[in-house]
């Protein structure tokens, strides 16, 4: 399974355009008609990537954006597709949290190139916010990670993991989703994602035995707070 997408266009014509050629493409792209339904999606699915249209109706993509990076803390790579072409346009959309953007109209081939330029860059970035679940906090300043307020010192692959897991806490991850956000591709076997988790475990382990680190067994992984029980592999 390749990287997931979610096409965030209300133009049913581009939008489907858009979806046919990342699918023949390898990519797994999914699609949004405005800002509530991408909303909806972020909140119960994991992506790698969204295209981001800014002319939506309703919620606009340039607030949509803002939404995705300071209310979810969501770190995917954003590219804002638009006919908008002034400085102060481009100016709005970077610093509501894209990381690209492409003028309509635009070439398939080069939209599909520009999303796997930005696939590779994000691997292993961190979040430009704080992050905080129980015992576990993240400080974006210093790329630092503590637990009962003790600095993590881990491999990069095994802290990127814990980054991936604390941006949404409490929400299942799939073996394949984790291992496409680690290593760009699912795994022959889980040994390697087992590896890292098994690392994670070691450290974040309170007194009582809890972890935060959750296996729900042939679902996936999740953190979850103390107080719920602990299933460990």
């Amino acid at each position: 399974m390749t990287a997931k997408i979610l096409i965030v266009e209300d133009d049913a014509q581009i939008s489907a355009n858009i979806y046919d050629f990342l699918s023949a493409k390898g990519l797994q792209p999914d699609a949004a008609p405005n800002a509530a339904a991408a909303l909806h999606l972020l909140a119960n699915e994991h992506f790698d990537l969204m295209v981001l249209d800014l002319g939506l109706p309703g919620l606009g993509g340039v607030q949509l954006a803002q939404h995705v990076r300071q209310q979810l803390k969501l770190t995917l790579p954003i590219l804002i597709l638009t006919a908008r072409d002034t400085i102060e346009d481009k100016q709005l959309g970077f610093d509501a949290g894209a990381d690209d953007y492409l003028l309509k109209p635009f070439s398939l081939a080069e939209l599909v190139m520009r999303i796997n330029a930005l696939l590779r860059r994000a691997h292993g970035r961190v979040t430009s916010a704080d992050l905080r679940f129980g015992a576990l906090y993240y400080t974006a300043q210093t790329a630092q990670f503590y637990w009962q307020g003790h600095a993590l010192h881990l491999p990069p692959k095994t802290l990127t993991l814990l980054h991936i897991l604390l941006q949404k806490p409490q929400t299942l991850f799939t073996r394949e989703q984790l291992e496409r956000a680690l290593w760009g591709e699912v795994q022959d076997t889980s040994d390697a994602l087992r590896y890292h988790l098994s690392q994670l475990r070691k450290v974040l382990t309170l007194a009582d035995g809890h972890s935060p680190i959750q296996t729900i067994h042939g679902r996936g992984y999740m953190l979850v707070p103390h107080e719920a029980q602990s299933c460990k592999e």
